[in-house]
């Protein structure tokens, strides 16, 4: 269990590092677009194909927007299930504890049946 716990908290700390990284390429190419809508065109090929880059940026804004949102919501899964996982690992261990607890007084019980048993009638 040490092992895993220790894989756990490796992730942990990977996580941020990974949100850091999404959100700079995300920056970059959200500064790569400003930066092609604000040059104007210089000829009429330039302007068929701002026109058809502007089209097309919007079409997929909204595309953006929904991964944007998934990715979101992927992430709440992730901490959601990483939180049950460690729920579930916890109750599992503190099931194991009690057995061996179990166990142990079933043990207990039975080598003073055997005691009682073999001890003469009084």
């Amino acid at each position: 269990m040490e092992l895993r716990k220790a894989q756990i908290d490796t992730v942990e700390q990977d996580q941020p590092t990974e949100t850091e990284v999404e959100g700079e390429i995300r920056e970059l190419v959200r500064r790569d677009v400003v930066t092609d809508l604000m040059r104007q065109p210089e000829n009429e090929n330039e302007m068929a194909a701002s026109s058809i880059n502007s089209m097309l940026q919007r079409a997929t804004a909204t595309s953006t927007q929904e991964i944007d949102t998934l990715i979101t919501e992927m992430e709440t899964l992730r901490e959601t299930l990483h939180s049950e996982a460690t729920r579930v690992q916890r109750e599992v261990f503190q099931y194991a504890t009690l057995t061996q607890e179990a166990l142990q007084s079933s043990k207990i019980i039975a080598e003073s049946l055997t005691q009682l048993k073999k001890a003469p009638d009084a």
